[in-house]
């Protein structure tokens, strides 16, 4: 009995000691801190970069409402180095032009031409019906530009994000000129 009591005082009294505590907190507590910071950061700069590619896609799409000129194949080529510039990405990028236009004794939109550079293909008169919910309401043939980019983010760090696709969808209706035109030449 007497090794039973020695035990349980010496249990009392590794319970009652507090020397080393701090030290056994900070080791249990300290990776989670990190991780919180490191996901904090990698949040932040995923927002960062969706604002840049937003600002990016309305600053595109405001160039081309001012054009009184026809856009061409080099035009293009130019709003893309745009695009790249202003979002500042090592990633693939694509970007895509659509001049729509709505039909009211059709009760639909129809393409006038769209462009693109890095997707599949451009819109066709057939996708119309497919993203007609995300166009604006628009009186009887008027046009506006849709502008859509896509570009990936990858995080700097590894907190269980993955590589993301932030895609845009913005739409800017023609300044001077009724429509902008598109130039094979």
């Amino acid at each position: 009995m007497a090794m039973m009591d020695r035990f349980r005082s010496l249990l009392r009294r590794f319970a009652g000691d507090t020397r080393g505590s701090v030290a056994v907190e900070f080791v249990i507590v300290m990776p989670f801190l990190f991780w919180a910071f490191m996901a904090t950061y990698v949040y932040f700069d995923g927002y960062r970069q969706s604002a840049q590619n937003l600002k990016a896609a309305f600053s595109i799409g405001d160039m081309i409402s001012r054009e009184t000129q026809a856009i061409d194949d080099d035009y293009l080529d130019s709003m893309e180095a745009v695009l790249r510039l202003m979002t500042r990405s090592d990633m693939p990028i694509k970007l895509m032009v659509t001049v729509v236009r709505w039909d009211e004794d059709d009760d639909r939109y129809y393409v006038d031409w769209s462009e693109s550079r890095g997707f599949d293909a451009a819109r066709t008169n057939a996708d119309m019906a497919d993203i007609a919910a995300d166009l604006p309401v628009m009186p009887d043939n008027e046009r506006v530009i849709l502008i859509e980019t896509e570009a990936s983010y990858e995080p700097v760090f590894d907190i269980g994000l993955g590589t993301r696709s932030i895609e845009n969808f913005v739409f800017t209706r023609p300044r001077f000129a009724p429509q902008v035109v598109w130039s094979d030449s």
